[in-house]
């Protein structure tokens, strides 16, 4: 089991109590509790427009009297959605890649120190000097490492969490949009942030136009991610999830109430996918992947294995974070009947 596939594991298994608190943005104001955002050297940051800015990420109530000015990004999926704002004058660090950032992002990432190749020990966050440090998974905060958000909080270090890791509710697509619209506004780039969300907001319509169109009923899909005696599979709290049905698909296991979780292939020989979503990354390559897939007997008669109908995305593209628009037009025209 990889590395990656492990930290999502832990955290579809186990995500904090802090990070099923009932979320909340608050009001812009000079009151509220948390951090100062005015940085480790303790000094009063001078006033800008949109400061002090108040937000309550996953339980974790924080002011902000500046944006942050040396961050570390833990996952690929933030760290793109930090250049995608164009914040890599921000970052100080980032950490684990699932694959490669988008073209359109390597000249900034690469100017930028990569903290560890997976997680950092606490030892070498700490070293980087940040003054917040923003996790894509509930494992980038794991306990056991030390690296609790309570504990980085005692360093003087701001955190947040991807949102799609700390509500009960399902992931949308609204939440990749106040996603954004909340770290553009912590980071004094909410212009930036707006612009982004109209852009998706209309991407996002013309490929539902087009489903519109050309398709009837939703399409059974099966999302295999990994695993061998059970399927590692996208359950129906994740914005995976909401990918499928925005590209005209229907999870046939939305009602794992998680992220991630296992399934037993024989439930995805009862539920008869017609397309198979493979998640492209790590070690194991995709073409491996399908041939696992077609080679084993007991699958022979999924309607996706005896049609060879399979669909790929990325991992990076199916996460909640800035490539999921592009996601959604990019999985409808393979899922399409």
């Amino acid at each position: 089991m990889s590395g990656r596939r492990t930290a999502r594991r832990r955290t579809a298994l186990a995500v904090t109590a802090a990070a099923l608190l009932p979320l909340a943005l608050t009001a812009c104001g000079s009151g509220g509790s948390g951090g100062s955002g005015s940085g480790k050297d303790g000094g009063k940051a001078e006033a800008r427009p949109g400061f002090p800015y108040t937000v309550d990420n996953c339980g974790v109530k924080t002011t902000y009297q500046a944006p942050p000015k040396r961050a570390v990004t833990m996952n690929q999926h933030v760290t793109e959605i930090m250049l995608e704002l164009g914040l890599e004058k921000s970052l100080v660090g980032t950490a684990y890649l699932d694959d490669k950032v988008l073209p359109r992002y390597q000249k900034a990432y690469d100017a930028i120190p990569v903290v560890a190749k997976e997680y950092p020990s606490k030892e070498k966050l700490l070293a980087a000097n940040p003054d917040f440090v923003y996790g894509g998974y509930a494992s980038a905060f794991e306990a056991k490492d030390g690296r609790t958000r309570d504990e980085l909080k005692k360093s003087g270090i701001d955190t947040r969490l991807n949102l799609e890791y700390c509500t009960e509710k399902r992931t949308t697509l609204d939440d990749v949009y106040r996603e954004i619209d909340e770290v553009g506004r912590t980071f004094g780039v909410a212009d930036r942030a707006q612009k982004w969300i109209a852009d998706s907001r209309a991407s996002v319509a013309k490929t539902a136009a087009e489903l519109k169109k050309t398709q009837t009923a939703p399409v059974p899909v099966f999302v295999y991610d990994s695993g061998d005696k059970t399927a590692f599979t996208v359950g129906g709290k994740g914005i995976g999830n909401e990918l499928i049905s925005r590209a005209g698909g229907r999870n046939v296991f939305a009602d794992i109430p998680k992220s991630f979780g296992d399934a037993t292939w024989e439930q995805v020989v009862a539920r008869k996918p017609e397309v198979i979503v493979i998640y492209d990354y790590g070690a194991t390559s995709l073409e491996q992947k399908k041939r696992k897939l077609l080679a084993d007997p007991a699958l022979k008669d999924v309607p996706a294995i005896r049609n060879k109908r399979f669909a790929v995305l990325p991992l990076s593209d199916a996460v909640l974070g800035v490539r999921a628009p592009d996601a959604i037009a990019k999985l409808a025209p393979q899922i399409a009947r």
